[in-house]
């Protein structure tokens, strides 16, 4: 994928800078009225996979409708799923079982997650004795 021509002010030191309008490229609106909420991530996962540092924004603009599209209507069969109206883990891990790429990055995902709960709980559990302590 060839690059936009972009002012010499989004760059520095030769590299684009991704952070330059971090705030502004979260809630850029489109031609049909949505915001993009991704292009940033896209931009910088696009680039991580080999694209180029600054791709062409409709090529941004699809990609984020395609996970759009596809966020929706995975939620939409979640809440099909169980308890109607609903998502819960559960449903997802049943929507994706069938994919093993995806059923391991849901067990990955939801194993760091456990992870970081019991980590974010010792500290606490650290924190609170450690100010216990010099009471």
């Amino acid at each position: 994928m060839a690059s936009n021509s972009m002012p010499e002010e989004n760059f520095e030191g030769g590299d684009f800078n991704f952070d330059d309008d971090a705030e502004d490229d979260q809630f850029v609106a489109t031609n049909s009225g949505r915001k993009r909420l991704f292009s940033k991530e896209l931009r910088c996962m696009m680039f991580g996979f080999g694209d180029d540092k600054n791709p062409y924004t409709e090529t941004v603009d699809l990609l984020e409708d395609l996970v759009i599209e596809y966020i929706a209507e995975t939620t939409h069969r979640a809440m099909e799923i169980g308890r109607t109206g609903r998502v819960q883990v559960e449903d997802i891990i049943f929507l994706v079982r069938k994919d093993p790429r995806k059923y391991a990055r849901v067990k990955d995902l939801l194993t760091m997650n456990e992870e970081l709960k019991k980590a974010r709980k010792a500290f606490d559990e650290i924190k609170y004795v450690g100010e216990y302590c010099k009471s």
